[in-house]
């Protein structure tokens, strides 16, 4: 009976192969998305731990950001971008989860965020999110919380307004295209807490910005973001 225990694992990974994203090798564990080669590739930024860092400037003079930062540097045509790519268009939230706990351990490496309460994902339009079935901010708060142990709330923030995908719009309109696009759906559930507002990826900061303007509207918030990657 044992033996046959043992051997179901090998017969379901025959059919059922669970491979690395990056490279496709099958030498990986089943709770791991890539291989150990893989992730080592990946170009750490390391801002979590760094104060000033480029993540954090990009609020300077227009938003009040206690801390801030991004796990990797987001290039073109790079493993990152394929990971992106499967997490947002593929369906594939297990990769979202699995950066998640990665993100974790960043940011409780970093004494700059022991004071965060909860973990806010910035939200998605409704329209959008049930095309893609999740909200791909919301499986990376959750791969967060189950390493970190830190509340998800995800219903305090919503998007009112539907807006087309801001990738191929310049700097400008991109801030432009915010406007009015959050608003706080439940105050008392983000009231005197230091949130953690959380992104996949963060180019110019149009949206986290217009998010955590409204974050910080409510009575004792203060703001905190963190981005699987950044654009630098």
């Amino acid at each position: 009976m044992l033996n046959l225990k043992s051997s179901i694992p090998d017969f379901v990974h025959l059919f059922f192969p669970h491979v690395c994203i990056g490279c496709g090798t099958d030498i990986l564990d089943d709770q791991h998305q890539l291989c150990l080669r893989c992730l080592s590739d990946l170009p750490v930024t390391n801002f979590f731990s760094q104060p000033n860092n480029p993540v954090e400037k990009k609020f300077y003079g227009r938003m009040p950001v206690k801390n801030g930062g991004a796990g990797y540097f987001f290039t073109k045509d790079s493993l990152l971008e394929t990971l992106i790519y499967e997490l947002k268009y593929k369906g594939n939230k297990d990769i979202g989860i699995y950066l998640g706990q990665i993100l974790a351990k960043f940011l409780t490496a970093s004494s700059r965020f022991d004071e965060v309460d909860v973990l806010v994902p910035l939200p998605l339009n409704p329209k959008r999110e049930k095309k893609r079935g999740y909200n791909q901010a919301s499986a990376i708060c959750t791969g967060i919380s189950s390493a970190w142990k830190k509340p998800v709330i995800d219903k305090a923030v919503i998007r009112k307004v539907y807006t087309e995908t801001q990738t191929q719009r310049g700097r400008v309109t991109r801030w432009e295209n915010m406007e009015g696009v959050f608003a706080i759906s439940d105050s008392s559930a983000i009231k005197n807490k230091h949130i953690l507002l959380v992104d996949d990826v963060i180019t110019t900061g149009a949206s986290l910005e217009a998010c955590g303007s409204e974050i910080l509207k409510v009575a004792g918030t203060t703001l905190s973001i963190a981005t699987l990657a950044a654009t630098v």
